[in-house]
This record gives structure tokens, C-alpha cells and sequence, in this order.
């Protein structure tokens, strides 16, 4: 199993389940590392055989973007069944992050892990 991974991914976007929070964007942060196989796009060089982590990238802020969520919980939930169905990745571990959101912390959030690790070799 090789992992393609973003890190660091600010998309600002209504979320939260208190009334003021509902009237203003706030920033999550968004780290995923999904499973691959990247030999045949090693070999032959060619993107159509990689994970696009770009293309992954601009998924998850479009959705991210236009979804608002109260709970990050239902938020990181959506965003992995997108990106497993989507970009076919058999699994993931996905940490959203909200800064800010608790006095005294410089950030919460959740991390999941979703589908299995292991990667069918044939099929990559």
C-alpha cells in the first residue's frame, strides 16, 4: 500500500451549530491520506494512473465550501464517503480540524479512518 496525502487544506465555510456561527465562515483545516497504488503511474509517468491529489484537493473544498454542516463529525463523515466513492480510494484517514473553536485551545477536531488498507494490486 503507498499513500498519496494532502495536508493542510483551509477551506473556509459555514459550520457549526451556534446561531452566531451560522452567519459567519470559519476556516477548517482538512488533512486525508488515502491509500493507492502508485506503480503504474510510476512507471509510465503518466497522471491518469495516479491519485490526482490535485483534483482530489479541489473536490473536498467545492463540497467543503458549499455544504454546512452543524458537527464536523457529519462534515468529515460526507468528505470521506465523497473522496471513496469519487476517487475510488479503498481507505483513508481524514483530520478536520476547527481553530479556534474552544477558548483556550488552539484548535479540535476529529480524525476517521475509513475502508480497508489493503490495496488489490490488479486493480491499481
Amino acid at each position: 500500500m503507498d499513500i498519496v496525502f494532502i495536508r493542510d487544506l483551509r477551506v473556509d465555510t459555514i459550520i457549526g451549530v451556534y446561531d452566531w456561527e451560522r452567519q459567519i465562515k470559519q476556516t477548517l483545516i482538512i488533512d486525508v491520506e488515502m491509500a493507492t497504488d502508485i506503480r503504474r503511474a510510476a512507471a509510465t509517468d503518466d497522471l491518469q494512473y495516479a491519485l490526482n491529489y490535485h483534483a482530489v484537493s479541489l473536490r473536498i473544498a467545492s463540497y467543503v465550501e458549499s455544504h454546512h454542516a452543524l458537527l464536523i463529525e457529519s462534515l468529515a463523515e460526507s468528505i470521506a464517503t465523497l473522496i471513496r466513492t469519487e476517487f475510488n480510494v479503498p481507505w483513508l484517514r481524514l483530520t478536520l480540524t476547527k481553530p479556534n473553536a474552544v477558548l483556550g485551545a488552539r484548535a479540535v477536531g476529529i480524525i476517521i479512518e475509513r475502508g480497508a488498507k489493503i490495496v488489490n494490486e490488479q486493480a491499481q
